[in-house]
């Protein structure tokens, strides 16, 4: 027999090893596939959990056209490195337009958040609407002016426990309080940190201004009351500006009230960039 002219069996063997093998390889490489994409999903599933006691919620309102705005920007930046960020301090920074007409428009500005400090004013919880404008825990923040130093060691009682997971672009609220409250709000922002801006006009021309725990994106929602804790689940709030690193923040109020009862936050991207995000 010609050794280079096998059987029929050898030719068979032969065919079915080969069989076996490309099962194999294709097994192993749908299990690898597999564990990539539950890899992915679990580090793009993001939980935040505040305790029982009420977290400190800080707002800052500003804007790009006041000249006044830069040093309270800074100050709030210097949080970034606070040991008590997202443990006991949930700062966030409101851009506000009313400013817009003295000639710089504030890119990060929105109507909505003009109208949120109104309404502090309408609802006697601040003396007017001015900015750089101070809020903690829903009152106003006048000391900042003379002492911008801010204790969050005073002790609180137990309020319930918000709980914020976040997959991709949806996210799941969880709130348990610890009395009967008839109807809850959750309010949800998207920051932005690193962000710059070259102004050039208004009364900041010819100034780079830096900004962190920027509201990218703002909304409120209803809860829904289950079984003794309130639920919600939706989208991230959209936001038209990308790049740097990103945080969530939420917090709990009653209805069309503006007081926190228990804020959270943390961040978003861990491994984004930490050079600041030009904005031309």
């Amino acid at each position: 027999m010609n050794q280079h002219d096998p059987s029929k069996s050898q030719l068979n063997f032969r065919f079915q090893t080969t069989c076996r093998t490309l099962r194999l390889l294709t097994t192993l490489v749908f299990i690898a596939l597999t564990h990539v994409i539950v890899s992915a999903k679990a580090q793009s599933t993001i939980t935040l959990e505040s305790p029982s006691t009420p977290l400190t919620l800080l707002e800052l309102y500003t804007s790009e056209g006041c000249s006044s705005c830069p040093r309270a920007d800074r100050w709030l930046s210097g949080l970034k490195d606070d040991p008590r960020l997202w443990r006991e301090l949930v700062p966030v920074a409101f851009h506000v337009n009313y400013w817009d007409y003295l000639g710089w428009k504030d890119r990060f500005a929105r109507p909505q958040y003009s109208e949120r400090q109104r309404r502090y004013a309408r609802q006697g919880y601040a003396g007017g609407v001015y900015t750089p404008g101070f809020f903690v825990n829903g009152g106003e923040w006048r000391g900042w002016f003379s002492r911008p130093s801010l204790d969050t060691s005073t002790k609180q009682p137990t309020v319930g426990v918000l709980t914020v997971t976040v997959d991709a672009d949806q996210f799941t609220a969880t709130f348990k309080p610890e009395s009967d409250i008839p109807a809850l709000q959750l309010h949800i922002a998207v920051l932005g940190f690193n962000l710059q801006s070259d102004v050039r006009s208004g009364e900041n021309a010819g100034t780079k201004l830096r900004h962190d725990f920027v509201a990218l994106g703002y909304d409120h929602i209803p809860l829904t009351a289950t079984g003794g804790q309130f639920q919600t689940r939706s989208s991230l709030p959209a936001t038209n500006i990308h790049g740097g690193r990103q945080a969530i923040v939420a917090w709990v109020t009653a209805a069309d009230k503006l007081r926190p009862l228990q804020s959270v936050g943390g961040w978003l991207l861990e491994s984004a960039p930490k050079h600041p995000t030009e904005l031309q």
